[in-house]
């Protein structure tokens, strides 16, 4: 039987399990799939994240090609972050998780009654 890290590349849900699996990932994607941010308009809008997850996160999901990092020449430095073209095609399943999301929400409320 293959271990996780053998299935990453070759199982689709193992590799979307890695490359989501940031507490923070999904939230991520779906600030970037609005339009690109600077890591500073990222925290506010994430604000019970601490910098270093922030960090983190951008670099595993920069390495693993889903966002892109801009760094303008410039002073002060600029660097923006937007979702690569295999980051784009994640908008779909962001769409269909809020759908999913939503009616969860009813079903949960409905319990609640």
């Amino acid at each position: 039987m293959l271990t996780q890290e053998e299935l990453f590349g070759k199982c689709p849900y193992a590799t979307a399990q890695r490359i989501l699996s940031g507490k923070w990932a999904v939230v991520i994607l779906h600030h970037l799939s609005e339009k690109k941010l600077r890591f500073n308009e990222l925290q506010r809008l994430l604000p019970e994240i601490t910098q270093a997850t922030l960090t983190k996160q951008l670099r595993a999901l920069e390495e693993y090609g889903v966002v892109n990092r801009t760094v303008y020449a410039q002073i002060p430095p600029k660097v923006e972050y937007d979702l690569s073209d295999i980051g784009k095609e994640f908008i779909e399943v962001l769409d269909s998780l809020k759908v999913w999301s939503d009616k969860y929400i009813a079903f949960c409320n409905s319990k609640d009654k």
